[in-house]
């Protein structure tokens, strides 16, 4: 079952042009889908009866029609595809006219908040959210990114007490924040890219260190997120036309 929310966007939320930012869309986007995590009883106004949170480990968003500043939005959800370990939610958004300006699918997982472990999904969690079967993208599954073997641009950046989130780590979206420091300018100022995929591989979190080297391949844009003691990635992000 689709679950529906209305929202508007502020002057923070603009780019040139007064077009909505890709950072914007993903915090829409997770904020609907936490509406509806409310509603099934495993939100964040849950976490200290059930123990878990959910955690997101994969976004593929596809910008149709970029909406403008103050413009009124239809966002519909739904989580699809429930597995033992992990789950697909879905989004359509509509404009004020109706018009689709965005869809996109995001994969989840939840996490015992104490051990910091993957629990399995039951069908008592599933039947909470009355999964639909609809797919957003005719692909239900999100493909990953190659690992460029050569970057052209570094960024470093060390994680402060604003980034981190309910979950103890730096909250997803500045992931893409990070990601857009790392472009060339030439490549940043020819934003903004209607076309986003984040994989979270490794969780970051406060005081860490992380090293955001770019690398373009064919027509994409690609960022790869790492630890810069360890090397060990923790996320990759592509930006595309």
């Amino acid at each position: 079952m689709k679950f529906k929310s209305t929202v508007k966007t502020g002057l923070k939320d603009i780019g040139k042009n007064c077009l909505i930012k890709n950072e914007t869309i993903l915090e829409i986007l997770e904020n609907v889908g936490g509406e509806h995590s409310n509603q099934a009883g495993y939100g964040a106004l849950d976490i200290e009866r059930t123990g878990v949170s959910w955690i997101l480990s994969d976004w593929q968003v596809k910008i149709i029609k970029r909406p403008v500043y103050s413009e009124e939005l239809k966002v519909e959800t739904w989580g699809r595809d429930f597995q033992k370990a992990f789950t697909y939610r879905d989004y359509r958004v509509l404009n004020s006219k109706g018009e689709l300006c965005i869809i996109a699918t995001s994969k989840w997982a939840l996490m015992d908040v104490n051990k910091r472990k993957i629990v399995r999904l039951t069908d008592e969690i599933k039947n909470k959210y009355n999964p639909d079967d609809d797919s957003v993208f005719e692909e239900r599954t999100i493909s990953k990114t190659e690992i460029p073997s050569e970057f052209t641009n570094e960024y470093e950046y060390t994680v402060g007490r604003k980034d981190i989130d309910v979950n103890n780590h730096m909250h997803n979206t500045y992931y893409l924040t990070l990601a857009f420091e790392a472009l060339p300018q030439d490549v940043y100022d020819n934003r903004p890219y209607d076309n986003v995929k984040i994989s979270y591989k490794k969780e970051i979190q406060l005081g860490d260190t992380v090293k955001c080297e770019y690398a373009k391949q064919d027509e994409k844009h690609i960022v790869v997120i790492s630890d810069k003691e360890t090397n060990k990635i923790n996320a990759i992000v592509e930006l595309y036309k």
